[in-house]
């Protein structure tokens, strides 16, 4: 029976259990489904002042959206990453004083001499003459250190070790929560802000990292949770196989009965979703390659072809390409008539709005019969699908 994610949400949370692993493709509805647990767990209710937090700690692109850039351009100051006023950075931040760590861990996954600086308190000259007070840890710099204290000018980092650092501020922020949730006597404990907690939602954090890095960051997510006690219950989604296998591994779920805990959320062409259950890792279990076919078909045969089909035709090139032996998943599309650099412009245009699709109009019908066609190319072309057709 498929649901709403607001149900499945629901599932989870009735579910009661220490840890959930969840696998979905790109484009599915994870990031709304840690909004739609938020919402259920913490719902917001009028005159009631309580931090979400304190119920609720939730990593997602939703986290990513309270940090923005300043680049300056016509101050010809400094690019710095603005987080925008709210509790979860000012209690690591100001309240806790973690930025020490928070540096530890980034450094750890990019690289030893890239270094955050948090400002410290300062009036800023506005461009109309007035005055504006900055708030202390509410800017970051990066700057790389060169040795005998010298180092570069501060510089816009990529979206890769953006992502990395915002992981860092929210990582470090889980390791001092369940430090404290670990001393049992609560009034031993050093705050009081997170005895009501309750669950900890974590949705694809930095998929940029190489894989060793990746392979860590899953060993450490999954100490945490094993050292977290009992009242704190965690739902992990990913999108990456080999962070759920390691995850999957580290947290003995395989000797869970029927895989207790382990799921794969499918996402329907009317909307509706499934949180399935599955049994081994992703390797024996999820066959990704026919299952993202299965998806896409379905949607060409309902016309039901929108935006994220898009993120999934994509993602099937790559898993094929990859297999192949291809560096680009373009390379496929040289057995398809047409312009090759139309159908990658137009690929990479919808699956890369996912979370911005104000900004992107609904395909045309000829876009969506392009999703055929080239689903068809794949299928036509390439002998490797007829035999994992008839191996599925």
């Amino acid at each position: 029976m498929t649901k709403t994610l607001e149900e499945i949400a629901a599932q989870l949370r009735d579910a009661n259990k220490k840890v959930q692993l969840i696998y979905a493709f790109n484009g599915t509805g994870k990031t709304r489904l840690s909004r739609a647990m938020k919402n259920l767990i913490a719902p917001r209710i009028e005159g009631d002042d309580t931090p979400a937090r304190n119920k609720i700690l939730y990593y997602s692109a939703f986290t990513e959206d309270l940090f923005y850039w300043d680049n300056d351009l016509k101050g010809d100051g400094a690019a710095k990453l603005v987080i925008q006023p709210n509790s979860f950075t000012d209690w690591i931040l100001v309240d806790q004083g973690q930025e020490v760590n928070i540096t530890r861990v980034f450094q750890h996954y990019s690289k030893a001499a890239l270094t955050p600086t948090f400002n410290q308190a300062y009036t800023r000259d506005n461009a109309d003459g007035s005055k504006s007070e900055v708030k202390a840890f509410s800017e970051v710099t990066f700057t790389i250190e060169a040795g005998d204290d010298a180092k570069t000018d501060a510089f816009k980092i990529s979206k890769g070790e953006e992502s990395n650092f915002i992981w860092s501020v929210f990582y470090t922020l889980l390791e001092t929560v369940v430090a404290e949730l670990s001393i049992a006597e609560p009034d031993q404990r050093g705050t009081d802000q997170f005895n009501a907690l309750e669950y900890v939602f974590v949705d694809d954090p930095v998929s940029s990292l190489d894989e060793n890095h990746l392979i860590e960051l899953a060993v450490n997510l999954a100490e945490l949770v094993k050292k977290a006690p009992a009242q704190l219950r965690f739902v992990i989604t990913t999108h990456s196989p080999l962070f759920y296998n390691v995850l999957h591994n580290e947290l003995d779920l395989k000797k869970k009965p029927a895989n207790d805990g382990c799921y794969l959320l499918e996402r329907h062409a009317d909307g509706s979703f499934t949180l399935n259950t599955k049994y081994g890792d992703a390797n024996k279990s999820f066959t990704y390659h026919l299952h993202l076919r299965r998806m896409l078909e379905e949607a060409i045969a309902q016309d039901k072809v929108e935006r994220y089909h898009f993120t999934l035709l994509r993602n099937l090139y790559e898993k094929t390409a990859g297999f192949l032996g291809h560096d680009k998943w373009g390379d496929l599309l040289n057995t398809a008539e047409g312009n090759k650099e139309a159908y990658v412009r137009l690929i990479n245009t919808f699956s890369h709005s996912s979370l911005s699709t104000e900004q992107v109009a609904d395909p045309t019908p000829q876009q969506k019969q392009t999703v055929k066609f080239l689903l068809d190319n794949l299928i036509n072309n390439y002998g490797y699908w007829k035999q994992e057709a008839q191996n599925g």
